[in-house]
């Protein structure tokens, strides 16, 4: 999978309202009501990811949860990161 330029990655992060690239990678932070919404959204989130088989670095404490996505194979962000990016934001809209 062909590793996007600088000017690639940020040409579509137009398209996400709260992710940014960051050291190689885009990345967002989602803030729930408690622990268990949160929970249970990052539990939808991993069936997603197995699907796609592409897994994030990700963090939960409480109520956020931060995201952050790259494909190591090409050490750096290609479609595949934006790809999941979108189906996150789809599970997040539809909680």
């Amino acid at each position: 999978m062909k590793k996007f330029t600088e000017k690639e990655i940020e040409k579509n992060l137009e398209q996400f309202e709260g992710w940014e690239y960051v050291d190689g990678a885009i990345e967002t932070s989602f803030e729930f009501k408690n622990f268990k919404e949160a929970f249970s959204v990052m539990t939808r989130i991993a069936f997603e990811c197995e699907a796609q088989e592409h897994h994030p670095d990700w963090q939960n404490v409480y109520n956020t949860l931060n995201i952050r996505l790259n494909t190591h194979d090409a050490d750096g962000v290609t479609e595949k990161d934006f790809k999941l990016a979108q189906s996150i934001e789809e599970i997040i809209e539809s909680d």
